[in-house]
């Protein structure tokens, strides 16, 4: 955990990635989820640019009130705004990368991919009604598996996020009585357990509680080492998270199908889903006052498109398809100046 930590707030002091702004940089603010992938990509493009990426991982709640208050040149989001919100606010909205957020375990004996877990226990243990960990209903997911008389300390995200959208609104999925007392969106009321602010608060807060559960986007939990467990997806298959499974539940996704792409990969069909996939979203204003500004911008996320697959995969995001980052990129037309023309017609215009 420190040594990862160590990295980020390397990569933070060195990229300016949550500093305040020079005229020059590009200013973005929101979701946690894709912190790691969007630093590897800003000091790449710095390093091809001399163009600067500030970005706050300070929640997708907070990314949508930065870039609704044009505080910031974009905003990002794991929750996919709906269409009267995008249209209330003149907004433009697109995927960058897909992933997975990941139960993460601090149970002695128990290693990664070990334990065995369904929407309906993780339900109960977040309702507060599994107490322990030799509970009937875990004990029966994981037979051979002995499992300590130790109670659960569950930690959720204190606060607002697109992280815990997708966890609230999958457990909402396939646990009625969640959905009606807890729900989903990016801040819930727990009705008990351990709060930590953002990814990295979750996994800190995590790793040093015994008995806890958490969850976190999926490049946390791997590079922190720390224990993730199998889920059962919607076909009843227990899945480890991994591309492989990321790439299942993305498959069949009908991109067209919601305003702004904000397509919901929870609890996607298919023997090898992983059953909390989720993508994470810009959000730019579509009437600029600064086209050379939101240009530059455009820029960027073309750069990222077309050069950052690799590092995306090696922190275990999952670039998008090229022919929908053709649809993306071509609905970035409807992004225009003062003047009603698009600030972006194309790579190099």
């Amino acid at each position: 955990m420190a040594v990862f930590r160590t990295t980020l707030l390397a990569a933070v002091a060195a990229l300016g990635l949550t500093g305040a702004a020079d005229a020059a940089d590009i200013s973005g603010a929101g979701a946690t989820f894709p912190y790691p992938i969007y630093a590897k990509w800003a000091e790449g493009y710095k390093a091809k640019t001399g163009i600067n990426i500030n970005y706050q991982s300070i929640g997708s709640g907070g990314g949508i009130k930065q870039i609704t208050a044009k505080t910031v040149d974009f905003g990002a989001t794991d929750m996919p705004l709906k269409g009267e919100q995008l249209a209330k606010d003149s907004l433009a909205q697109w995927p960058m990368v897909m992933g997975g957020v990941v139960p993460i375990v601090n149970v002695a004996g128990i290693q990664p991919g070990q334990l065995k877990l369904d929407g309906k226990t993780l339900a109960g243990i977040y309702l507060g009604k599994i107490k322990q960990w030799n509970d009937p209903a875990i004990v029966q997911l994981n037979p051979g598996l002995t499992l300590p008389n130790k109670a659960i300390a569950s930690v959720h995200r204190s606060d607002g996020s697109g992280t815990n959208f997708l966890f609230t609104y999958y457990l909402s999925q396939v646990d009625a009585e969640f959905k009606e007392t807890v729900g989903s969106n990016t801040s819930v009321a727990f009705p008990s357990g351990l709060g930590g602010k953002g990814n990295e608060g979750v996994a800190a807060l995590t790793s040093r509680t015994d008995g806890a559960i958490g969850y976190v986007e999926y490049a946390y939990a791997l590079q922190n080492k720390m224990a993730y467990t199998l889920l059962r997806n919607h076909d009843g298959n227990f899945v480890a998270p991994e591309m492989k499974s990321f790439q299942a539940a993305a498959a069949n996704a009908n991109w067209s199908s919601a305003p702004g792409f904000g397509v919901l990969l929870t609890n996607q069909p298919g023997k090898d889903s992983w059953p909390i996939t989720g993508s994470t979203l810009i959000l730019m204003h579509k009437q600029q006052k600064d086209p050379q500004r939101a240009k530059q911008v455009l820029d960027f996320f073309d750069w990222a498109y077309r050069h950052g697959d690799q590092l995306a995969e090696q922190l275990h995001y999952v670039p998008m398809p090229d022919n929908i980052v053709g649809t993306i990129e071509e609905s970035w037309k409807h992004i225009v100046g003062p003047d009603g023309k698009p600030v972006w017609t194309g790579p190099g215009s």
